[in-house]
């Protein structure tokens, strides 16, 4: 007779192996896949060069070179030459001025009320959208952010002025809040990080630093008094300040055992600004020139366990934000919306253990835009370039019309000016020849970027048949996007002009409603 305690061991024995061969072939399930979190950070007129990884002679940043070195890194990488350009494409995955954004002045960098943004597309996926910080595409009725997809916000109430002990406005209630600014936007991302609970998010935290006017605690710009002029030294201290607040962000993330099911992505706005005489990374130009130095960007996407780190050199852009997200987390873009879209997936190449074709031909274009209102048809071939490959054409010239100047709001006095010799523009207190340099007349520069960094050998001469592939793709570009830019409302009577007027005729008016003084006769 086998008896109980027999039978005990022997049962329990089937009863691990079971419980093994389940661990090894678990059955299947119905379960849906955990959706990954994704957290974009982009800095406020950072340059390409402001981090030790991208080897700055001042500036150490031990966490940006975290993103850079522990993911994957796009160092072909595009935006547009100022901020709300390029805030539009990254969020539309289309070139900024398909939906009117022309500028960064009101109201041409009002976002397109029918166009939809990305946190409108991770809605129907059942994400959790959150906003911190700069917008700049418009607070009116119907553009602010909160009406545009994203269920928690928080920014402050007078942006780039307010550094210090800020009003924030979190979700509309105003409160004021002890410290510094980014500090503050940091810690805002964590508390939505931590209020999101199992839900999958879209956090996009859009920094204020290091855009000017600049300010930051001492102890970030102390290590560089001394060593640059005060301007440059503050600049910095805002950088550094940033990769202080990317560690604390990347440590809570850790922390809270987040950090593997979380897509870190990181990102600069357009070219180099205050920092320009300090570092630029070898390249030409800087924020609103067609110049490479414009427009390249630091682009780091950091999945952990998921991504290889490598460097990715196929030519790539912001418009590839909103598609590589949308695959990411399998979110559906309506036909509709792809039909229009000018952005690829990175999603090969993030998963690439090694250089892979990928749209090879691929053409980015550059237009600065910023013309005075009523003028876009004069300024086609303003601040204008087309990227492929490794070549940038590149027309870098003032508009032809007389009546563009600074007195309407316009650009191209600085560029008439470096034409004839000045040394001196915004950015730069030596260098506008080489930062703001304007190519021939008349026609389109080419340079070959791989061997050429500076754009100091002009080779259109030599590669006609490249330069006329490239203009003419140009020429296509902006004939069909003209009209759509126009209708929605890309040419725009810009707000302060309209104010201007005001008070000029305000002023005639207080002049011509004067009493005449009565006439004196001279005594004879």
């Amino acid at each position: 007779m086998i008896t109980y305690r027999i039978l005990l061991p022997i049962f329990s024995a089937w009863q691990c192996l079971v419980a093994v061969a389940l661990a090894e072939d678990p059955a299947p399930t119905n379960a849906a896949p955990v959706k990954p979190n994704v957290i974009f950070i982009l800095t406020d007129d950072q340059g390409y060069g402001d981090l030790s990884a991208h080897g700055h002679p001042l500036l150490k940043t031990p966490n940006f070179d975290r993103m850079h070195n522990e993911g994957v890194r796009f160092d072909n990488f595009y935006v547009s030459p100022s901020c709300s350009p390029t805030r539009a494409a990254l969020l539309t995955g289309m070139h900024e001025f398909r939906n009117g954004v022309t500028h960064t002045r009101d109201p041409r960098e009002h976002l397109h009320k029918d166009a939809t943004i990305l946190p409108q597309l991770l809605s129907k996926t059942g994400y959790r959208n959150g906003f911190i910080g700069k917008w700049h595409l418009s607070q009116s009725p119907g553009y602010a952010p909160q009406e545009r997809g994203f269920d928690w916000c928080s920014t402050n109430s007078n942006g780039p002025l307010e550094h210090f002990d800020p009003v924030m406005i979190r979700n509309g209630k105003k409160d004021k809040v002890s410290g510094f600014r980014e500090d503050i936007y940091f810690s805002d991302a964590m508390t939505f990080i931590s209020e999101s609970g199992d839900r999958p998010f879209f956090l996009y935290l859009s920094t204020y630093s290091p855009h000017t006017p600049l300010a930051v605690p001492e102890s970030f710009i102390a290590p560089f008094r001394g060593k640059v002029d005060d301007e440059q030294a503050a600049y910095l201290g805002m950088v550094a300040n940033l990769d202080y607040n990317i560690g604390r962000l990347l440590d809570f993330l850790a922390e809270r055992k987040l950090d593997k099911n979380t897509i870190v992505v990181l990102m600069n706005d357009n070219g180099q600004t205050c920092g320009l005489d300090v570092y630029n990374a070898g390249m030409r130009g800087c924020k609103t020139t067609a110049w490479q130095g414009g427009s390249r960007a630091f682009s780091f996407w950091r999945w952990p366990e998921k991504w290889t780190p490598h460097k990715v050199d196929n030519l790539t852009a912001h418009l590839d934000f909103l598609p590589t997200i949308c695959e990411l987390t399998g979110t559906e873009i309506p036909k509709p919306i792809q039909d229009q879209l000018e952005g690829f997936s990175l999603v090969p190449l993030l998963e690439a253990k090694g250089p892979v074709s990928w749209h090879d031909d691929r053409m980015v274009f550059i237009h600065t835009g910023r013309w005075p209102s009523g003028m876009a048809a004069a300024h086609k071939y303003a601040k204008a370039s087309v990227l492929q490959d490794h070549f940038i054409l590149v027309r870098n010239r003032a508009c032809d019309a007389p009546t563009c100047s600074a007195e309407i709001l316009g650009e191209c006095d600085t560029l008439r000016d470096v034409e004839k010799g000045r040394k001196t523009a915004i950015y730069t207190k030596e260098n506008a020849q080489l930062h703001w340099g304007i190519t021939p007349p008349g026609r389109w520069a080419l340079y070959d970027l791989k061997n050429d960094i500076a754009c100091q050998n002009d080779i259109a001469e030599q590669n006609l048949e490249r330069v006329k592939s490239m203009s003419v793709a140009y020429e296509k570009w902006w004939d069909e996007l003209f009209p759509i830019m126009i209708a929605r409302g890309g040419d725009a009577e810009m707000s302060e002009m309209i104010k201007k007027r005001s008070e000029q005729a305000s002023q005639k008016s207080d002049a011509s409603n004067e009493p005449t003084p009565p006439k004196v006769e001279s005594a004879k």
